[in-house]
Formats: C-alpha cells, sequence, structure tokens
C-alpha cells in the first residue's frame, strides 16, 4: 500500500508540474536589424493578436510604429480579459513601454499602466519583449 501511495503522489506531482509549464506561455524569437524581438504567446491572446505581435517581431517597420523610440529595451502589457486588438483597435489598457535600460525596467513600467488602466479581472502579462542587439 505504501508504494501504491508513494506511486500515486509521484503522478500526482508530475500533472501538476506539466499543468505549470502547460500554462506559460510559448516564446517565439525574432531578429530584426538592431532589435530582438521576443513574443510571449499566451493563451488568451486571439489569432488576430497574435498575428499582429508576429508582424512586429519579423517587419521593422511595424516594429517602430509599434515601439517608436527606436533605442532601449521595450515591453507590451494587456490584461487577459481585454487583449490589445479589438474589433480592429488598440485596447486602451494595453500599455507598450519603450526607451529604458533594460528589459526588466520595461516589464515592469508595461505592467504598472497596464494594471492602472485595466477594467478589472486577472492582472495585466507581458506578450511582448524587445532588447537591442
Amino acid at each position: 500500500m505504501r508504494r501504491v501511495k508513494s506511486v500515486l503522489a509521484g503522478v500526482v506531482a508530475l500533472a501538476l508540474s506539466s499543468m505549470a509549464l502547460a500554462q506559460q506561455p510559448g516564446a517565439e524569437q525574432y531578429q530584426l536589424d538592431g532589435a530582438e524581438v521576443t513574443v510571449l504567446a499566451h493563451g488568451f491572446l486571439s489569432e488576430e493578436e497574435l498575428l499582429t505581435l508576429r508582424l512586429v517581431g519579423q517587419n521593422p517597420e511595424a516594429l517602430s510604429i509599434f515601439i517608436p523610440e527606436g533605442s532601449g529595451f521595450a515591453a507590451l502589457a494587456v490584461a487577459p480579459d481585454e487583449g490589445f486588438v479589438r474589433a480592429g483597435m488598440p485596447v486602451a489598457s494595453a500599455s507598450a513601454i519603450s526607451g529604458l535600460p533594460d528589459i526588466g525596467s520595461a516589464r515592469d513600467a508595461a505592467l504598472g499602466a497596464c494594471n492602472a488602466a485595466r477594467n478589472g479581472g486577472p492582472a495585466c502579462q507581458v506578450v511582448l519583449e524587445v532588447a537591442p542587439r
């Protein structure tokens, strides 16, 4: 009986760790002239939002429109219940911050601005990161 319990405990632990891994977003890396763009493909993002993020990661013109500073680190945070594009229009709570000295500062600033602007629901999540190369 003791062995069955320990095997069961191991299976439960493995299942829980697998569930935790499944909830983490997939990271997609893109290299542009002078920038490395990371798209964090959270499950709450719509197909339109994912396509937009991927375009930003692959097209220097789209990146410059999205993150106009052009230098320093940048991040985009969105509220899971609100997203960042709805009916073809940007959502007010989506916050892109650029021109910061490191990625941690960019993440913190984007999350702070997004959480201050969201209409309740789950806390904002970073969906895009830009680092100069």
